[in-house]
């Protein structure tokens, strides 16, 4: 057992490439194959993490015959570094865009509405006025996009707090809900019928979020709650093209917030079927780490998300 050190302010001491070799152990589970990876000879690989676990007071590996396992510390200084990472390879990334003309840069994830009104809205209209700002968008359900966010490749997200873990580093704020609708073509058998019942909609394939996910989740579950089995033929897609072309091209039916396909509505090839869908979600907001102080690029692309979502949504109550 590591004997503990006076203070934990030597954690400042680690350098670049303990947290390399502390990444390379987690995912090799070796030290001979994370030195290989780290580009380094297996005894100063050893003599590394053994200055890491020095400087901490604390074991961050377990060995075994096998290889390593991270143990409970190790787990907490993966996250950070990786984290920590990220943000140094970004720094580097924002120094090279100043140099080369551009003003800044910033990265967004959100979920699919917001990601069809409120994201592409707000960085048009940002655009117009620093157009060399570099604005990457992401688009995937809410955990993976917040995970992101916390290991620091995401500046910013448009989506939910879904879970107590890593809540607490989060600020949160709300904007709107996003009630969900059955979509399906226009042509579609179901389409001319006033009234639509759950145990029509099983008859027909659907365009699902992957098994896990809350929405897939909640519509289980409203089958269930009708006596009825859920769907088993089934597409699992996070890509809105891909759904869109499905629903286009199939009598596939799914469960969408009706601003996400909005365009399609109003031009008559799709339709929203008669059925009060029991699915809501909770509000999606704009979610930030706490700790994060956003550059220049990102602080102008959140003040173009606040303004434009107050001009798309009803205040918060």
């Amino acid at each position: 057992m590591v004997q503990p050190t006076t203070g934990w302010f030597n954690a400042t001491r680690l350098k670049t490439r303990h947290l390399l070799l502390l990444l390379h152990l987690y995912e090799q589970r070796s030290v001979l194959r994370a030195a290989e990876a780290a580009n380094m000879t297996q005894p100063a690989a050893s003599k590394l993490l053994a200055e890491m676990e020095d400087l901490l007071g604390v074991p961050l590996f377990e060995r075994h015959a096998r290889g390593v396992e991270p143990t409970w510390y190790g787990q907490v200084l993966i996250r950070r570094a990786r984290s920590a990472l990220s943000e140094i390879g970004r720094a580097q990334d924002e120094i090279a865009a100043l140099r080369s003309g551009r003003t800044g840069q910033a990265a967004i994830g959100t979920v699919v509405n917001p990601g069809t009104n409120l994201v592409p809205q707000a960085v048009a209209a940002l655009k117009r006025d620093f157009p060399d700002i570099l604005i990457r968008i992401e688009m995937d359900y809410s955990r993976p996009l917040v995970a992101k966010l916390l290991d620091g490749q995401l500046d910013i997200v448009v989506g939910r707090i879904m879970g107590a873990e890593g809540s607490s580093e989060l600020e949160f704020e709300p904007l709107a809900d996003e009630p969900h609708s059955v979509i399906v073509r226009a042509s579609h058998p179901l389409a001319g019928r006033k009234r639509v019942g759950y145990g029509d909609l099983v008859e027909y394939g659907w365009i699902m979020p992957p098994d896990g996910s809350v929405l897939r989740s909640r519509l289980d579950a409203v089958f269930l709650e009708h006596g009825l089995v859920p769907p088993q033929n089934i597409v699992e897609t996070t890509s809105l093209p891909v759904t869109i072309h499905l629903l286009r091209h199939s009598d596939m039916l799914t469960a969408l917030p009706a601003e996400s396909v909005a365009p399609y509505l109003q031009t008559g090839q799709m339709l929203v079927l008669p059925i009060a869908l029991d699915v809501r979600m909770e509000f999606f907001g704009i979610i930030r780490r706490r700790d994060q102080l956003l550059s220049p690029g990102a602080e102008r692309v959140l003040e173009a998300l606040r303004l434009t979502a107050r001009r798309l949504y009803p205040p918060v109550a």
